[in-house]
């Protein structure tokens, strides 16, 4: 089964003052992307990313003219399929992870994303295989182009005196398209359909261009190495993921603000809690209103979400602070993906 771990949102350092507010981030856990139904346990892996027997001539042409390599597109999918194999290993995402071959489901090549399996046909190979759904690399494609320039340079000759040479560089871009889908037979869903461009850059130089040619002799290496990734990648899109999110908080207004300011600064951030919270009753609403806004920004940095809504649109309702609108917004927002991100999590 799926192994979630629950991130509890660790606060950042403080970036820099801006006016009457001070800017800092704290570190938010995000539902994946993709959503895995509890009832899919086992999985296989199949590369559809072979072309068809009807479209393998205009392939191949496409490839001789894309400067590719004799069976780069083969290997590298099948590195991308690996790469994808290894990091739900690692992750223990599912009891069972298949790699399935020798199936004769194949697309029309030329790097577009084919039409969608058949169910009758999903399910039979989930059937045969005994998996729960299956993740199809749909399309694998790469587009080399080359460049090649002679530059004049000064080499030292065996006496140490620099003199006039020609340097022969040759240049290999290379770009990577490859098309992935999730299926779910027994929901009938196609759980993910994703594109995940990319690409890779080799030079080589020499006195003359067979040495120029001979120096990027590593172009395919370098391929399969980022195609692993793409497949290391890919599989991260079914794990809750963290990201940074900035906050402003009021550091203005009486002197209990600028010592909480250092407190905040400090790392005490429950020290400068207790500070706003003597001005919640303040006369002048601009600075309670201020002193609500924190409240929020404290009991967002705690994990009460809910309390933090309650101070926000405190700030915004009773005192018209014009920002505690948007940061309600925000931690409403934030609240539909902690439900979201609950929903995803799976009982091992």
């Amino acid at each position: 089964m799926k192994a979630i771990i629950t991130l509890i949102p660790t606060l950042m350092l403080l970036l820099f003052s801006c006016g009457s507010t001070n800017h800092m981030t704290i570190r938010v856990t995000k539902p994946a992307p993709v959503f895995i139904h509890n009832n899919i346990n086992s999985v296989g892996i199949i590369d559809r990313s072979l072309p068809s027997q009807n479209n393998k001539t205009l392939d191949d042409i496409d490839k001789i003219l894309s400067a590719e390599g004799k069976n780069l597109d083969k290997d590298a999918a099948k590195t991308a399929v690996v790469g994808l194999y290894d990091e739900l290993t690692a992750n223990n995402a599912f009891s069972e992870i298949k790699l399935i071959e020798d199936l004769n489901v194949r697309g029309p090549g030329l790097g577009v994303f084919p039409a969608a399996i058949p169910w009758k046909e999903v399910e039979a190979i989930c059937k045969e295989n005994n998996v729960d759904a299956i993740f199809v690399l749909s399309f694998y494609d790469t587009d080399s182009k080359i460049s090649y320039k002679i530059d004049t340079v000064r080499i030292a000759n065996p006496l140490g005196i620099k003199i006039p040479a020609l340097e022969h560089r040759a240049t290999i871009s290379t770009n990577i398209h490859s098309g992935w889908r999730i299926y779910d037979p027994l929901n009938k869903m196609i759980l993910d359909e994703y594109l995940m461009p990319s690409s890779v850059t080799v030079s080589g130089k020499g006195i003359n261009p067979v040495k120029a040619i001979n120096a990027i002799a590593g172009r395919k290496e370098a391929v399969l190495d980022i195609s692993n990734k793409i497949g290391h990648n890919y599989a991260l899109r079914i794990f809750p993921y963290r990201i940074r999110v900035s906050r402003d908080y009021y550091v203005k207004g009486t002197n209990n603000f600028e010592v909480a300011m250092r407190r905040a600064q400090a790392g005490d951030w429950n020290g400068a809690a207790e500070l706003w919270e003597k001005e919640l009753n303040n006369p002048d609403g601009k600075i309670a209103g201020r002193a609500c806004y924190n409240m929020a920004i404290i009991n967002e940095i705690n994990g009460d979400l809910d309390k933090a809504v309650e101070w926000a649109s405190k700030s915004y309702t009773d005192y018209n602070d014009k920002i505690a609108l948007k940061y309600v917004r925000i931690l409403k927002y934030r609240i539909k993906q902690n439900k979201l991100l609950e929903a995803q999590k799976k009982i091992n």
